[in-house]
């Protein structure tokens, strides 16, 4: 069995303020630093190909919690939110005209102005998943998650997700059977370790 365990950069000072990140290069802020270094991988997974996006706050997250420089693919890049990067979505979803909406209402053609949708998305993953040979965590974003755990569960973006993506959590999938583990595994704290 070949397993893709995806984890979620840590907190950025857009993140905090909730802003819409997309492709915006926005670092880790000081507080994810420290809450990141309290972790690493689970023994089975230290050994495994670590990938993160080229995005400074996957590939940070990724060298603190391996211990290691990850390699990096363009293909891991968030999802663009095209013109509504750097906004936050409390303030659009208040505009009526601006055509935000939740993620339970997008299917899989939903994208912002200048954007990319869902199934652009996975158009531009699939080969990146597809060619895993080996055990393989990626250290990407929630939207990058959201598409492949989209797959995996056979949710098309209608409805409540049946997944809820946290932070200091790997979300592993089979990728010959293309299943999802049933739950997350959890980094090893070390102070716990």
């Amino acid at each position: 069995m070949t397993r893709l365990a995806l984890l979620r950069h840590g907190h950025t000072a857009w993140n905090r303020a909730g802003q819409i990140q997309g492709r915006s290069d926005i670092p880790l802020d000081d507080e994810a630093r420290r809450d990141l270094s309290q972790f690493s991988l689970p023994p089975e997974w230290a050994d495994a190909e670590l990938w993160s996006s080229p995005l400074h706050r996957a590939r940070e997250t990724a060298e603190i919690v391996a211990r290691r420089t990850p390699l990096t693919a363009p293909e891991l890049t968030e999802m663009n939110w095209g013109d509504w990067e750097g906004k936050r979505g409390i303030d659009l979803l208040a505009q009526p005209d601006s055509g935000f909406r939740h993620i339970e209402h997008w299917g899989w053609d939903y994208r912002a102005p200048g954007g990319e949708s869902p199934r652009e998305l996975w158009a531009r993953l699939e080969p990146w998943v597809r060619a895993r040979t080996a055990d393989t965590v990626a250290v990407c974003h929630i939207g990058i998650m959201r598409v492949i755990l989209a797959k995996a569960h056979g949710w098309d973006f209608d409805g409540e997700a049946p997944f809820k993506i946290k932070r200091n959590r790997l979300f592993v999938v089979d990728l010959e059977t293309f299943e999802p583990q049933a739950e997350p595994v959890r980094l090893i704290r070390e102070d716990a370790a």
